[in-house]
């Protein structure tokens, strides 16, 4: 079932889910790969975390596979309407541990945000057992509002997308990634890099503080010139900020479709993606975020599967090995149905005509 041709993405019933179904199919359809749903709960005493409230039924199992299957039949008919026949799968435990597994297996994997409680709150939960942080293949993070409970309106086309950059080997995969994707679609690339607060430098304005920027700035130009005659009709701005490289992405967020990071795993970047709320990209980024996890990086790097570079004795499983995962056939839910999803997730889900940010 699963490869590396295929985009997964769960859902558990919150609108927040059925957006990032709606921007996984826009890029499954963009981007010539093969969409597979999956909705993930636990059973008997643990349904009430696994789905959205309207479709807990705690301590039953059989009822919890139906609603697993109904969301499901909504999700596909989401990705339907965008053209994108897509593939169904149940899982069944704790979805952290099996979304790791089922990582080894995709191309990109996406989940949305802001959903309380269920998926988003099992996988984005905490630094320890954070999808983003852990996973084989690289993570979506879909946003349903901003911190205020604004609807985030997702355009169908990417016009403007940012990466964080510096030079470990999870920056430069991310500005590699995030090249590839821009040109991609035809989009502008801005990289972003920031320079720590010095004190007794920083905001002096002094020849010495001009210095150090300048010398971030030609970092900045040697990571971005192989990039540029890599694609070479691809635009791309670079920008030196100083202070918090996560305040300036977040602010990115805000005038761009999409933002690219890398992530280091334990310690590193990862805790100002996944940290304190006053920290946290991934909790205050009003667009995608598109995350290279450290195991990523290290297997391509070394041209080895994910799970030998980790350091684990055991061989990558196909899904069909993976315990508690479940192919299931699905009725496709009515088309109205799915287009009164769409109205109620993004009431300007249909147009492209605009950045893909709402300015209300």
């Amino acid at each position: 079932m699963g490869n590396d041709k295929a985009i997964l993405v769960g859902v558990d019933g919150s609108d927040a889910s059925y957006k990032a179904a709606w921007w996984a199919a826009n890029y499954a359809k963009h981007a010539g790969l093969m969409l597979q749903i999956v909705c993930a709960y636990s059973p008997l005493s643990y349904a009430a975390v696994s789905f959205d409230a309207s479709y807990t039924t705690m301590g039953d199992d059989t009822a919890s596979h139906n609603d697993a299957q109904e969301i499901l039949s909504k999700a596909k008919a989401i990705a339907d309407e965008q053209g994108v026949d897509a593939a169904t799968l149940i899982v069944t435990g704790d979805p952290s541990s099996v979304f790791v597994e089922l990582s080894r297996n995709y191309n990109l994997i996406v989940i949305g945000n802001r959903g309380k409680g269920g998926l988003a709150e099992r996988l984005l939960g905490t630094t320890s057992s954070s999808l983003p942080a852990y996973a084989y293949c690289p993570i979506v993070v879909v946003p349903y509002t901003d911190d205020e409970g604004n609807q985030m309106h997702l355009s169908n086309d990417i016009k403007k997308v940012a990466v964080g950059s510096d030079e470990s080997k999870w920056g430069l995969k991310a500005l590699q990634i995030g090249a590839a994707f821009a040109d991609s679609w035809k989009a502008e690339l801005d990289v972003i890099s920031a320079v720590p607060n010095i004190s007794g430098l920083t905001g002096t304005g002094s020849a010495e503080e001009r210095s150090v920027m300048d010398s971030y700035l030609d970092d900045l130009g040697t990571r971005i010139d192989p990039l540029q005659k890599a694609y070479p009709d691809l635009k791309i701005d670079k920008t030196v900020v100083p202070g918090s490289a996560v305040e300036a992405l977040t602010q990115a967020s805000k005038t761009h479709d999409v933002v690219v990071v890398g992530s280091r795993g334990r310690g590193g970047f990862t805790g100002l993606l996944l940290g304190s709320t006053s920290q946290g990209l991934l909790q205050h980024a009003v667009s995608p975020v598109y995350v290279v996890p450290r195991k990523y990086v290290e297997a391509e790097e070394s041209g080895l599967k994910a799970a030998t570079v980790a350091g684990l004795d055991v061989e990558t499983k196909s899904i069909d090995e993976i315990t508690g995962v479940q192919k299931v056939s699905v009725d496709m839910a009515d088309p109205d149905q799915a287009a009164a999803i769409e109205s109620a997730i993004d009431p300007l889900h249909g147009e492209s005509s605009d950045s893909g940010k709402d300015s209300d």
